[in-house]
């Protein structure tokens, strides 16, 4: 009479080899997936597995979803009619405050050059503006260079978007690439740096 092999019976995998795991879709010990994963090999069972759809997008909060029904709801032409405003308000605080002639210390001015007495990447770009306003690109350019040289790029790529959000103009786009914008970047930074240096020719920079 014999009796079944128990654990000390049950043979032993020789010296050396190595257990393989059924690649077939066959489930494992228990019940699970193949190597002894839940169903489709995804984890152990009894662990979260990645819903099929992937994961839900979360929910917007009351202002956004009040921002996004009001921007549906609104003209096409509300958003760049807002932009103009925001554009006409600084070219009429330029023209009202005459930056030309405004102490250096006058509200509102630039914190670092009232701390260190250096001129910031922007300092000088609203007088740069103000003499745009007036048809003086010369005493713009001394002011600013950089935002002189910008301005009609900024002014076409402006009326291209307007254009095309309010009345569908299909004016042809500026295509600007990252290696322009990083050369752009790093003029104005060299711009900054060198029109704070207290040697000729460079304190003619200096606003």
């Amino acid at each position: 009479m014999t009796s079944a092999p128990g654990p000390v019976d049950q043979p032993h995998p020789a010296p050396g080899a190595v257990h393989t795991v059924p690649t077939d879709g066959g489930t494992g010990p228990g019940g699970l997936g193949p190597g002894g994963f839940g169903p489709g090999g995804s984890g152990p069972e009894g662990w979260p597995t990645t819903p099929p759809g992937g994961y839900p997008a979360p929910e917007p909060d009351r202002l956004t979803r009040f921002v996004l029904r009001l921007y549906e709801r609104s003209p096409r032409w509300a958003v760049p009619l807002a932009a103009v405003g925001c554009v006409a308000i600084g070219m009429s605080y330029a023209l009202l405050s005459n930056p030309t002639y405004a102490d250096p210390d006058a509200a509102p001015t630039c914190l670092l050059k009232l701390t260190t007495g250096l001129d910031c990447p922007g300092c000088g770009g609203t007088r740069a503006l103000w003499y745009v306003l007036h048809a003086d690109l010369p005493a713009a350019a001394r002011h600013h260079f950089l935002f002189v040289f910008a301005l009609p790029f900024l002014a076409y790529l402006f009326v291209a978007w307007a254009g095309n959000q309010a009345f569908g103009w299909r004016i042809p786009e500026l295509r600007i690439s990252s290696k322009v914008i990083g050369g752009f970047l790093a003029a104005w930074l060299a711009f900054s740096v060198l029109r704070n240096l207290p040697w000729a020719p460079f304190t003619s920079l200096y606003v």
